[in-house]
């Protein structure tokens, strides 16, 4: 396989693992004010506490290997989408703080305010990556030199705008399975009731983007019918999200949550599977796309970069898996608690 190729797939498992990993964190700050308690925010916030931070490393991760591996579109994207990156970027500094700042006070006030603040800032930040997928599955204007020659409205067209939606949906489908795991008692039977209806949720937006893209994307579906066998991925997709109310009914958390992750991650591959070999496709000129070869950076930046992520990407994984086995059980609170 070239590393061409090798560096696609490695810059989409980073952007997948945070996809899996932040995004139950993003669902759980957009069902965060569906609890009225304080008692229930706080557990909701100490769900994710310890290792919110530590799930964002894979979005750092993931744009540093973009800028070394395909440096165009590094720069084509950054510059094109700049405003919409920088709300993307106020939205979860403004989350961060809320989860910092927000139980260091008992004022009722503060309290809502930062509660506010922690699930708009969620929902706007899951709302912002699914409108960046949607350009850049829909196409975006690029000239002959993969400059980005479109203005910002241009990016808040109808098919990004479903799919921003469908990705709030999908996050807060993730995030409630999550909660099913790391609460007990009256809240977990609660959150339990959520799953269903988020799964009905995102499936009925799933089926709108489904039909958006016949109109707004059909070029998506001449590359389904040159690569059938994403269908069977597709097939699989929908089965693993079946699996999940079923695993919820027996009360298997674990597996619910697992089947949660796996659908995240199959819906990531059927985005890679539809893109390849574009990493930014050009419409309505399809020929001044950047790909992964008229993008990439040179064949010896390649060879160093994988050297370095086979040593690197190791330690990424150990220490996610440590701090998920440390924090692992049910949420308790504690005087340090957030």
């Amino acid at each position: 396989m070239e590393l061409n190729t090798v560096w696609f797939i490695l810059v989409g498992v980073l952007f997948t693992g945070y996809a899996m990993l932040d995004g139950f964190d993003l669902g759980v700050g957009a069902l965060h004010l569906f609890v009225k308690k304080d008692e229930d925010r706080r557990m909701f916030l100490n769900a994710i506490g310890p290792v919110w931070d530590g799930n964002e490393v894979w979005l750092v991760t993931g744009g540093g290997a973009l800028f070394a591996a395909f440096p165009m579109v590094y720069a084509t994207v950054f510059s094109g989408f700049y405003l919409a990156f920088m709300a993307l970027l106020c939205a979860l500094i403004f989350r961060a703080v809320a989860i910092e700042f927000r139980s260091k006070e008992e004022w009722k006030w503060w309290r809502t305010m930062w509660d506010v603040g922690f699930s708009v800032g969620s929902i706007v930040s899951s709302f912002l990556i699914g409108v960046a997928m949607g350009n850049i599955l829909q196409g975006i204007p690029l000239d002959a030199r993969g400059n980005y020659i479109g203005g910002f409205f241009h990016l808040l067209n109808p098919y990004a705008l479903i799919l921003g939606v469908t990705t709030i949906a999908l996050f807060a489908m993730h995030g409630s399975i999550y909660l099913v795991m790391k609460t007990g008692g009256e809240l977990q039977a609660r959150v339990r009731g959520w799953v269903n209806r988020t799964i009905g949720i995102f499936l009925f937006f799933y089926i709108i983007l489904n039909v958006a893209t016949f109109v707004y994307a059909p070029h998506l579906l001449d590359i389904v019918r040159a690569r059938p066998w994403i269908l069977a991925v597709f097939a699989l997709n929908v089965l693993v999200v079946m699996n999940i109310p079923r695993q919820n009914r027996k009360g298997n958390e674990f597996a619910a949550f697992l089947s949660s992750c796996g659908a995240m991650v199959l819906l990531m591959t059927l985005f890679g599977l539809t893109v390849y070999p574009n990493m930014v496709l050009s419409m309505p000129n399809p020929e001044n796309s950047l790909t992964i070869y008229n993008a990439a950076s040179t064949a010896k930046t390649h060879w160093i970069m994988f050297i370095i992520a086979l040593l690197g990407v190791p330690v990424v994984l150990a220490y996610t898996a440590s701090v998920y086995y440390i924090f692992r059980g049910k949420v308790k609170l504690t005087p340090h608690s957030y």
